[in-house]
């Protein structure tokens, strides 16, 4: 099993649902982050003043597939994700050892 955790760009949040609906992934968690990579950050103008903006806001996804699902959920993502700017974001992949339903107690696979 993996835990795939993706940051990307929150206006790409439903493209990135709708994909991975259509390739069969029935629950993810999103979570609102903020942060910044190479592009660390930009300058805004508000009311006349300059102002840097260092953190920028972004979405983390968290999904948890089967070992042999990961491939397609990654490539699926990176597609609906990509807007080919800077900051389109990461897609990171775990191991995950253990998945319990704490509903039913089922375990590992019986549980995603």
């Amino acid at each position: 099993m993996k835990l795939i955790s993706a940051v990307i760009k929150p206006f790409k949040l439903e493209d990135v649902r709708e994909a991975l609906s259509s390739i069969g992934v029935q629950g993810l968690t999103v979570t609102e982050v903020r942060g910044f990579g190479r592009q660390k950050g930009h300058a805004e103008l508000y009311r006349g003043a300059e102002y840097s903006v260092n953190f920028l806001p972004k979405v983390k996804i968290d999904i948890a597939v089967a070992d042999d699902q990961f491939e397609d959920v990654v490539e699926v993502i990176s597609q609906a994700a990509r807007t080919g700017k800077i900051g389109d974001g990461k897609i990171f992949v775990t191991d995950l050892q253990r998945v319990v339903r704490i509903r039913t107690g089922e375990v590992d696979d019986a549980a995603l």
